[in-house]
């Protein structure tokens, strides 16, 4: 990881010196939970002003090379100025998913983003964490908590039920069904204590916090992420496939007998986690 960060580094400097004032690692190497072969490198880099198109071309030649060097892990995340990081994260602009450098202003904000840099930011370049000027709202984080509940998660549930839609496939695999009951685990979490915490973190919470009716699909979820195995690609699907069909040693295997049960419990416990979310939360943080 530190040696894909260095080679970022490098890259940016030698095609736009002095452009990126700031980098803060995010995602799962600020919660202490970074997996060598399924994670990405999240960062939040920042300049002293919009980059214009000279700048852009720059950074879109250093993701390039990035990229060229290091495929894997792929180095994800936005690019904002020092005064955008101290205003409403919602302004979109500049970023790379997927290793790919996106110069649009469409980059995904939001204020998960913003408070993962503020309390467990990983500081590679300016000021610490704490003496940054941070926008933080902690209402705005719970009501966008609840937003992306309806806009993201709702219509992921539907369409991953419903066959043969591409969604209803990705649940079938190992990757699809720890990403549900992980993602929904995190945003609850969030919810309840005003935190972000990792995707173990989020599975050993979702234990504590709903009844053993869920235990199994959540322990699978957590074996999945442990076993550090599953991407969202088709060789990863193939390869977990042994779990999935009991072929591998006895401390490898699935927790269900088919896929399919398991995309059944997933998608139902993703249904129970939003539904529960909006009956404990929504009075406390209306629109």
């Amino acid at each position: 990881m530190e040696t894909v960060v260095d080679a970022y580094l490098q890259a940016v400097d030698a095609e736009a010196p002095g452009l990126v004032e700031g980098l803060y690692l995010t995602g799962s190497v600020a919660l202490g939970e970074f997996r060598p072969q399924t994670s990405d490198i999240d960062f939040v880099a920042i300049t002293a002003h919009r980059p214009d198109a000279v700048a852009l071309a720059a950074l879109g030649r250093a993701h390039r090379r990035l990229r060229k060097r290091w495929p894997k892990p792929c180095f994800d995340g936005l690019y904002v100025t020092w005064d955008e990081l101290a205003r409403d994260s919602a302004r979109r602009g500049p970023y790379s998913y997927k290793g790919r450098f996106r110069s649009r202003r469409g980059g995904p904000r939001d204020p998960v983003a913003w408070q993962t840099v503020a309390r467990h930011g990983v500081r590679y370049r300016g000021p610490k964490p704490t003496d940054l000027n941070l926008w933080i709202d902690a209402d705005g984080l719970s009501r966008w908590t609840l937003n992306n509940f309806d806009t993201y998660w709702r219509p992921l549930l539907n369409r991953a039920s419903r066959f043969p839609h591409p969604q209803s496939l990705i649940a079938l695999t190992s990757w699809g069904a720890a990403w549900i009951v992980l993602g929904v685990s995190r945003l609850h979490y969030t919810l309840a204590t005003g935190k972000i915490c990792s995707k173990e973190a989020a599975g050993l919470y979702a234990r504590e916090a709903f009844s053993e009716r869920w235990h199994r699909v959540v322990d699978e979820s957590l074996r999945i992420r442990r076993a550090d195995r599953a991407r969202p690609d088709a060789a990863s699907a193939c390869s977990e496939l042994a779990a999935d069909l009991r072929i591998r040693p006895a401390g490898d295997l699935s927790l269900y007998r088919t896929p399919l049960d398991r995309r059944r419990d997933a998608i139902a416990f993703g249904e129970m986690v939003i539904t529960d979310a909006h009956e404990r939360f929504d009075h406390l943080h209306p629109p």
